[in-house]
């Protein structure tokens, strides 16, 4: 099933907890979907699905923050051979050219690249472990983490929401517009059939009133 469908099966509480964790676990260096579970969960919560998209936006603030240090923690353990063992491990995301674009990025923004990096999927998901590798000061990473978190998943939910919103009320009133022009059509149609109908009538009455020539 999609995502929205899937979410839309559990309860809010559960939906919550989803999204934090997916969101922490993305954060932490593990390749999730964590962008499209939320886009799903804040869609479902403009549907009037006892979602409530501030609780919402908040707890996948907290997963990502939390997420995020948790990755830096292991990075600055782990150290170069953690990405070595992540490349071999996820070659698609973690391989040697992903890791030299997002160094790069590290190296010339700094903790920019930790706040912006929350909106790029590639960086979302290596921006706490190298951090940790790079040994970038934690409170730095700690204060680009924590706004990146609030913006990209706070700012996300908001959009999402409102923009779910507008969409159901235009949709509502382009359902009335279509009634409406369905009926107008209609009645379009009868006129036309009965003037249609009655200009038909009359000119079989006038042939039929037309006299008949007579035969020598």
């Amino acid at each position: 099933m999609h995502v929205q469908e899937w979410l839309d099966t559990v309860p809010a509480a559960a939906v919550y907890a989803v999204v934090a964790l997916v969101i922490g676990l993305e954060s932490l260096g593990i390749p999730l979907p964590g962008e499209i579970v939320l886009v799903s969960a804040a869609l479902l919560s403009s549907q009037h699905s006892g979602i409530n998209p501030v609780v919402l936006g908040a707890c996948a603030t907290l997963g990502a923050v939390i997420g995020d240090s948790i990755g830096y923690a292991i990075g600055r353990k782990g150290g170069r051979p953690l990405l070595a063992w992540l490349g071999k491990k996820f070659p698609r995301h973690f391989g040697e050219g992903h890791i030299a674009t997002a160094e790069r990025s590290f190296e010339k923004w700094g903790m920019w690249a930790v706040f912006f990096g929350r909106f790029v999927a590639l960086l979302r998901i290596f921006a706490g472990p190298l951090a940790g590798v790079l040994h970038m000061p934690y409170w730095k990473f700690l204060i680009a983490n924590v706004l990146g978190g609030i913006c990209w998943a706070g700012g996300t939910t908001a959009v999402i929401y409102y923009v779910g919103v507008v969409a159901e009320d235009w949709l509502k009133r382009f359902s009335y517009l279509g009634l409406a022009a369905a009926v107008l059509f209609g009645l379009a149609s009868m006129l036309v059939i009965r003037r249609r109908a009655k200009k038909a009538a009359a000119q079989r009455e006038a042939a039929e009133a037309e006299p008949v020539p007579a035969v020598d």
